[in-house]
């Protein structure tokens, strides 16, 4: 093989090293003991039948807050500049007065959920919206909070639920990864959030920069310069059979059997690749009912992924912590609900369309959310006592609210749902026992909740 050749290959399995699912979920559980036998489960792999085949998971990476968008707060214009007890809670940095939110508030669709004029187009499909605005995490900083929502602790040392995902389902399409997401610009302190830690290195995330939407810079190296298909594919499979040969030496390596799986989504990529990440494919008009920009083109590319059996696909909203509003926070959110309004509406109006919606639950929401108390006069500081997220399609009601933060929108009151509550949902959803899907790892049985977490029932359809 020729230098360049080498490089392409090396160039290709960096990209796609990871998240690719390539064995059965059958075989994966039947590997691991402390899981139900193999035979015992469905053909999905999973421990029940499932409402969700995939997730699309639409991160806010800095923190909404609930009380602009979907949990109006009268309250705060009451007490506004005051600071009773209820809004004297300690989060990362001192806070002042309560600050009033300015949106004002309509009540949509059949079932009249409030939703702020900052989300026209998003308040249109609140039919199918589950509103959880009684969200909350165990700490008020970025590392450890962004940890928690993407991996299930706190701890960086834990695998992420992307991978949990694959690990318990495997995938629907082994020429693309199993597990993608979507960030522009190279958020390389974000990695961790997306790894597989002590799990098969085979399910971490597979990362894309899509801020350039030409499929070849998007996925570098994408195409083979030097090789035809059936030359590289005689070229594979001798080097599989040479990597598979000095695998039976060493069983116990997990990281061998990810590369041998990586070479071969490398080489297959190479032709779906091109396809899937190309959105010059799709008509005129969806791309103008999506909208442009980074979040705009990557609700597109979500859409475009699960279509093709991509297990999980994360969309963040954009490198570092975008919504993290300490200061001037009423015109920031004004320009980031215009970012992600027509295009979140768009694809929920798109998979529904398609009838993808049914099987494919999307999550809305950021690690924490903000205080209703002001930093610096106009701003707001992290706040993980209460916090709005949503869900959609994928077998949750539509249409309801669920909890309720207190009177200022500060601390989650009633039907107070954790971060581990949360995933155990998901993976219910999915058809996934949050109590089973477990791993044995340094003596000790892990789970994507650790030894907690309670499937939030009342709110699956």
């Amino acid at each position: 093989m020729t230098l360049e050749g080498q490089l392409n290959r090396r160039h290709l399995l960096q990209q796609f090293g990871g998240g690719m699912g390539m064995l059965s979920a059958a075989s994966l559980l039947a590997t691991n003991g402390d899981l139900a036998a193999a035979d015992a489960l469905s053909a999905t792999g999973t421990h029940f039948p499932p409402k969700a085949k995939r997730v699309i998971h639409l991160f806010m990476n800095g923190g909404p807050f609930g009380a602009d968008l979907f949990d109006p707060k009268p309250a705060l214009l009451k007490y506004e500049g005051q600071k009773p007890t209820g809004a004297d809670l300690l989060t990362e940095r001192p806070t002042g007065g309560l600050l009033a939110s300015p949106f004002r508030f309509s009540n949509h669709g059949e079932s009249g959920l409030p939703v702020s004029e900052l989300l026209p187009h998003l308040s249109q499909h609140v039919d199918d919206m589950c509103v959880l605005n009684s969200l909350h995490a165990d700490n008020p900083n970025h590392g450890p909070a962004l940890l928690q929502m993407n991996n299930g602790t706190i701890t960086p040392t834990r695998p992420s639920m992307g991978a949990w995902f694959l690990y318990g389902l495997g995938t629907e399409n082994e020429n693309l990864p199993g597990y993608i997401v979507l960030c522009p610009g190279r958020p390389v302190r974000f990695s961790i959030l997306w790894n597989s830690a002590f799990l098969p290195s085979a399910y971490q995330g597979t990362y894309i920069n899509h801020s350039k939407m030409d499929p070849e810079k998007m996925v570098p190296h994408l195409r083979n310069l030097q090789w035809d298909a059936i030359s590289q594919r005689r070229q594979l499979d001798l080097l599989q059979q040479l990597n598979v040969n000095h695998r039976e030496l060493r069983p116990d390596d997990s990281a061998l059997d990810a590369r041998i799986a990586a070479m071969e989504t490398a080489y297959k990529m190479q032709f779906q690749g091109s396809e899937a990440f190309d959105l010059a494919l799709e008509t005129k008009s969806t791309r103008e009912t999506y909208g442009t920009g980074n979040f705009a083109n990557g609700c597109l590319l979500a859409r475009r992924l699960v279509e093709r059996g991509v297990r999980f696909v994360q969309v963040y909203y954009g490198d570092g912590q975008p919504w993290d509003t300490h200061s001037n926070h009423n015109e920031s959110v004004k320009k980031l609900c215009k970012e992600i309004d027509q295009p979140i509406a768009a694809l929920l109006g798109d998979l529904k369309q398609r009838g993808l919606l049914e099987e494919t639950l999307v999550v809305w929401g950021g690690e924490f959310g903000r205080t209703p108390t002001s930093e610096n006069g106009n701003g707001r500081d992290h706040n993980h006592h209460g916090f709005t997220m949503w869900l959609a399609g994928g077998g949750v009601k539509g249409g309801m609210t669920y909890g309720e933060t207190d009177e200022f929108g500060f601390k989650a009151a009633t039907n107070k749902v954790h971060v581990h509550d949360l995933h155990a949902t998901i993976l219910h959803l999915l058809g996934l026992d949050h109590e089973r899907l477990t791993f044995r790892h340094a003596g000790r049985d892990f789970r994507l909740t650790d030894v907690y977490g309670n499937v939030v029932r009342d709110i699956i359809a």
